[in-house]
């Protein structure tokens, strides 16, 4: 599996904390920046990590802001994204299982640095469980279209 991670100046310092959970988890990443905190536009790396999610390069992404949600409303104007904002363990199991996250946001401000590798663990972890979600996915994709 490989992954791309992007985040903006308020999530820099988890992106890069990021790394070694996903080194532990035996996973391949591209960073897409930011590569500092030095302020930048968040809407600039979530369609980064979307283009990549989307196209086909990587098979799933994770981004980081100051909330969460600002990177989520930009990923998921990329045509074929699914981002989901996480704020626990649990919330990330379920966006995989019935709505088939293939990226995940997550919010630096919101969340503590214990708490994101529970989170992304728990994400990675989780699959589609298909059937009665897959009709729902279908929908969504209907309403891309």
């Amino acid at each position: 599996m490989k992954v791309a991670i992007g985040a903006d100046h308020a999530g820099f310092d988890e992106k890069e904390r990021l790394k070694a959970t996903l080194e532990e988890l035996g996973i391949d990443f591209v960073d897409v920046g930011t590569h500092s905190r030095d302020s930048v536009d968040y809407p600039d790396f979530a369609r980064k990590v979307g283009e990549l999610v989307s196209g086909g390069a990587v098979d799933r992404g994770i981004l980081v802001c100051g909330s969460g949600i600002g990177v989520a409303i930009a990923a998921n104007k990329v045509p074929g994204v699914r981002a989901a904002q996480a704020w626990n363990e649990e919330t990330a199991r379920l966006s995989r299982e019935h709505n088939d996250a293939n990226v995940l946001t997550l919010g630096a401000r919101v969340l503590s640095e214990n708490e994101i590798p529970k989170i992304v663990k728990a994400w990675f972890e989780a699959s589609f469980q298909g059937e009665r979600h897959q009709g729902r996915i279908n929908k969504i994709h209907e309403i891309e279209c």
